[in-house]
């Protein structure tokens, strides 16, 4: 994969950052669990393409009532991956891709680590 390029806006460098996984096994795990929908995908998606939405725009289109899609986004909410601004009486969802990559960079490490451990047999049993 490539290296990604720092998010605008952000104080640190790719280097520097710390990933929220290192620190909170349980985040990672509520993370993992919340984009295990097919539904929270969706929403996700819609949020990544169309910006910063209202319930009623996520629910356009959707067979899902109004109530359901909530549910869906504080799930997301609460692992931190869609953040809810207010203003006024209204209330738009956006993504915050970070737990995302944040999980992508645990993925990697997880995979180098695969692959140090199979380059290591590999060794040993041609030996």
């Amino acid at each position: 994969m490539s290296p990604r390029s720092p998010e605008a806006g952000t104080k640190q460098s790719p280097t520097t950052r710390v990933s929220t996984l290192t620190h909170e096994p349980q985040h990672a795990a509520s993370t993992f669990a919340a984009l295990g929908d097919r539904t929270r995908l969706s929403l996700l998606a819609k949020l990544g393409s169309d910006g910063p939405c209202s319930i009623s725009q996520l629910s356009h289109g959707s067979p899902l009532t109004r109530q359901a899609i909530t549910k869906h986004l504080r799930v997301l909410e609460r692992a931190r991956i869609v953040r809810c601004i207010r203003s006024g009486r209204h209330s738009l969802f956006e993504l915050d891709p970070e737990p995302v990559h944040d999980l992508r960079d645990y993925l990697d490490r997880i995979s180098a680590e695969w692959d140090n451990a199979l380059a290591r047999l590999k060794s040993f049993v041609e030996e």
